[in-house]
């Protein structure tokens, strides 16, 4: 049987599959694992309101917290605390799995996640995976709380401009029940 939890996204051939999510952590902590394609990652990026924390399962995870990139093998771990600057990748030429924990849980993340891999699923994102929609990007940014470090965050202003947008024409709710399944 299928996991319902287990979500794909076929622009980066990767699984994200939801342990734990905010409601049922009482807002403590968010975990899922993921399983990362070859040469796949996450550009660099920081958050003001959650950690997360990397764990690695199986393969070789890289992760840059700060300006320090660490090679993670199984059994390894690191945290990129609140405010610090951070990507995960993987440079290897086999997929890699590790647990992402945030704490405290954010619901956002969890819901961008299902819609990002809902639009990939649905051809709405361009060949890196962002959707084509900018206002729905926009959105998406602002509920996974995510910020651009350094001279990125000129853009950020923008992006927050248009996730505004997208809730007044009443996207998000679209969005959400569209791709949120828990």
């Amino acid at each position: 049987m299928e996991n319902p939890r287990r979500i794909y996204n076929p622009i980066q051939k990767d699984y994200v599959t939801f342990l734990k999510t905010s409601e049922e952590t009482n807002g403590e902590s968010t975990l899922v694992e993921v399983e990362l394609a070859p040469k796949g990652g996450v550009g660099i990026h920081y958050h003001k309101t959650y950690s997360e924390k990397f764990d690695c399962l199986d393969g070789e995870l890289k992760v840059e917290a700060g300006k320090t990139i660490h090679t993670l093998l199984p059994g390894q771990t690191i945290t990129a605390l609140t405010n610090i600057n951070h990507r995960f990748f993987n440079t290897s030429g086999k997929a890699c799995k590790f647990l992402v924990e945030l704490r405290p849980a954010s619901r956002g993340f969890e819901q961008s996640l299902q819609i990002g891999y809902g639009l990939a699923r649905d051809g709405e994102t361009n060949s890196k995976g962002f959707p084509k929609n900018r206002l729905a990007l926009a959105w998406l940014f602002e509920i996974s709380e995510s910020n651009l470090p350094g001279w990125m965050s000129i853009f950020e202003f923008i992006l927050r401009r248009q996730a505004k947008k997208a809730k007044v024409i009443g996207l998000d709710k679209e969005l959400i029940k569209k791709y949120v399944m828990f």
